[in-house]
């Protein structure tokens, strides 16, 4: 698992999230996985559930959806549609070990949880929606395996009990994600500067998934702090599914990813010492040189001695001791004064 090597090593972990894009078929399912390895991801990831582990068949208003991308559906339909065959990520699982992918799912209950234990998954991702679903959390955190938590729609209490439930089970590899769990999402309300606090409130790795169009957020994300990008991606938006309206096509993809990476290289580490290029460059900083000739004996002054460029000489901000004192030289126009000329002649 690359996960825990990439954050020690301060990299990014870039995770693909196939959801429904597959278009329920497993043709397209194994081409995202060939695909999301050669635009530049580190894991890929699916969802175990059904419509039934999710909601209950009903046609009542409670089961319908009203607003967003998909209102106007049924919940249980809209999840049959978009589910992922149980039977079919045992062989994606294998498709992206082929590959050296990483395979991760989010499950949505115990039987999905008991499901992916029996493939053999090395590390969970819990959705937004079942943050609140502590049950849930705790027979996950029971396996003793890390967990990414993702945070869409949650307050700061709600976290405190998700992270108090895992940690009941003595589970204390956890990663937060910022996330906003509208699908696509605007820009003004990602809020993407949490991220600093939930490093420092939480004390836990923290990354970012997201649904907005483009890649603008994920390189903010990265600026940050973020340490892991989740995005969804398809093979194409033209193949009609739920999720392929918010979804990267792998060109997209590999953009964001060679993006978010030279925003990491740009953001660097806390330093004021010099880089190798800059010490050539300091010697365009300014010192002190004589304006003319000076003789042995004569008053260094405003009018035989400045401060210019390059930085060969005394420092300026010698510039007032300088003035009124004796060289103890002959100097000649345009050459510079050292530290030896200051000290020279009291």
């Amino acid at each position: 698992m690359k996960l825990y090597e990439k954050l020690k090593n301060d990299e990014i972990y870039f995770i693909a999230e196939m959801s429904a894009n597959h278009a329920g078929k497993i043709e397209n399912a194994l081409e995202i996985v060939k695909k999301a390895k050669e635009a530049g991801a580190d894991c890929l990831k699916v969802q175990t559930y059904t419509a039934d582990t999710l909601t209950l068949d009903c046609d009542n208003e409670y089961f319908q959806i009203n607003t967003g991308l998909w209102k106007g559906h049924k919940r249980y339909d809209l999840y049959k549609e978009a589910y992922t065959p149980w039977e079919w990520q045992p062989i994606i699982k294998e498709q992206c070990e082929k590959v050296g992918l990483d395979f991760l799912s989010s499950p949505f209950d115990k039987t999905a949880v008991d499901f992916l234990e029996k493939i053999g998954i090395e590390f969970y991702k819990i959705a937004s929606f079942e943050l609140v679903d502590i049950p849930l959390l705790t027979y996950v955190a029971s396996k003793g395996k890390p967990i990414i938590l993702s945070c869409g729609l949650a307050s700061v209490e709600e976290i405190e009990e998700a992270v108090a439930a895992i940690e009941s089970q003595k589970n204390y590899n956890i990663v937060l994600l910022k996330c906003c769990s509208v699908y696509p999402t605007d820009e003004k309300d990602m809020n993407l500067q949490t991220i600093i606090d939930m490093k420092q409130r939480f004390g836990y790795p923290v990354g970012l998934s997201e649904h907005s169009i483009g890649s603008l957020a994920d390189i903010t994300g990265i600026v940050l702090g973020a340490q892991i990008i989740e995005k969804h991606f398809c093979l194409s938006r033209s193949i009609p599914n739920p999720d392929s309206v918010f979804s990267m096509e792998p060109e997209e993809y590999k953009e964001m990813v060679e993006s978010v990476k030279r925003a990491k290289k740009i953001c660097g580490k806390v330093t004021y010492q010099r880089t190798e290029k800059e010490e050539n460059s300091a010697i365009s900083r300014r010192s002190i040189f004589a304006r003319e000739d000076i003789q042995v004996g004569e008053i260094f002054t405003q009018e035989n001695c400045c401060i210019v460029r390059p930085s060969y000489g005394l420092k300026p901000k010698y510039y007032e001791q300088l003035l009124g004192k004796k060289a103890v030289r002959f100097i000649k126009r345009g050459e510079p004064l050292y530290e030896s000329d200051l000290h020279g002649n009291n």
